[in-house]
């Protein structure tokens, strides 16, 4: 008996077999998307690499929206059916959730290794049970999260991505680069994703739009632009998690997510200052902590615990 695991993303899928509660490392495969017409593929190929074992049950974590038992991913011409998915593996209990939906449900048990503090907040500050996953990668979205008293987790799917900005960010951008170029960062996923970096890199240097991991490894060589572009970012995403912050009250923790989201823990004092950088109800950033998930597994062990 086994659970069949998935995290998919619009560059990656991650594939394994979970038993008797615990995640098999040695089943854990990645496949790049590129190389599969579809998930459906990947499954059938991840299956006979494990020898086709019996699996009971599959809980898969998809990088779009998840509604009625399909989703699709918003990156990758990939669609996904809960339906389809039980006939592939023969399960008796399916599930497609978000991604960000994962990793919510992977808060409670993050520790070690797995996750970073970059912003502690005052011991003795109210508690609430609420936490917010905030995924910076090659989408954008959030999670909130709130532990039940009974010990139960409620993740809750969200499509923050697809809002409009908020409009002090909006106002920084048309300062630094007039309407005209303000106005292509017209949602919270075109400015915070990867090609948003990309976007945010090409409008401040007045140069042809690069990929997102070009930008970073020129910052690592120390190109100055390339870092001028990241400390901008990083202060941009400090405005953005004071609006969350706001909005989601995650008293217990605000986790960021994602290739792009790890950018920020080099830069927390360029963050925190934004982060705190308003009077009004200053109190409740104040005291939220900023926690940087480093556990590539997460989103496993989060569809591990949405079965469980």
């Amino acid at each position: 008996m086994a659970m069949l695991l998935g995290d998919v993303g619009g560059t990656n899928a991650r594939l394994a077999i979970a038993r008797n509660g615990v995640i098999d490392d040695v089943t854990v495969t990645r496949f790049r998307g590129d190389d599969y017409h579809s998930f459906d593929d990947v499954v059938r190929q991840f299956l006979k690499d494990q020898h086709d074992p019996r699996i009971t049950s599959v809980c898969v974590a998809v990088a779009g929206p998840v509604s009625g038992g399909r989703a699709s991913l918003t990156n990758r011409d990939w669609d996904f059916s809960e339906e389809r998915l039980a006939r592939l593996t023969d399960a008796d209990q399916v599930r497609l959730i978000n991604d960000l939906t994962a990793l919510g449900y992977a808060t409670p048990s993050l520790q070690g290794d797995g996750v970073s503090v970059l912003r502690s907040a005052p011991p003795d500050r109210a508690r609430n049970g609420q936490s917010l996953v905030v995924g910076l990668g090659t989408g954008f979205n959030v999670c909130a999260v709130r532990v039940l008293p009974q010990g139960g987790i409620t993740a809750l799917e969200a499509e923050e991505g697809h809002t409009q900005l908020p409009a002090n960010i909006y106002r920084r951008l048309v300062d630094l680069f007039g309407p005209e170029g303000a106005a292509q960062f017209f949602s919270t996923e075109e400015t915070f994703a990867g090609r948003g970096l990309a976007r945010l890199h090409a409008a401040r240097t007045g140069q042809p739009p690069i990929p997102s991991e070009a930008v970073a490894r020129a910052a690592g060589e120390g190109d100055p632009e390339a870092i001028a572009t990241y400390d901008l970012f990083a202060e941009l995403v400090g405005l953005l998690c004071r609006e969350l912050a706001l909005r989601f009250m995650p008293l217990e923790g605000l986790f960021i997510a994602g290739s792009v989201g790890r950018s920020i823990a080099d830069r927390i004092g360029l963050f925190e200052n934004a982060f705190l950088s308003e009077a009004h109800m200053r109190q409740i950033p104040a005291n939220t902590p900023i926690c940087l998930i480093r556990d590539d597994m997460a989103a496993l062990h989060g569809c591990l615990a949405a079965l469980t």
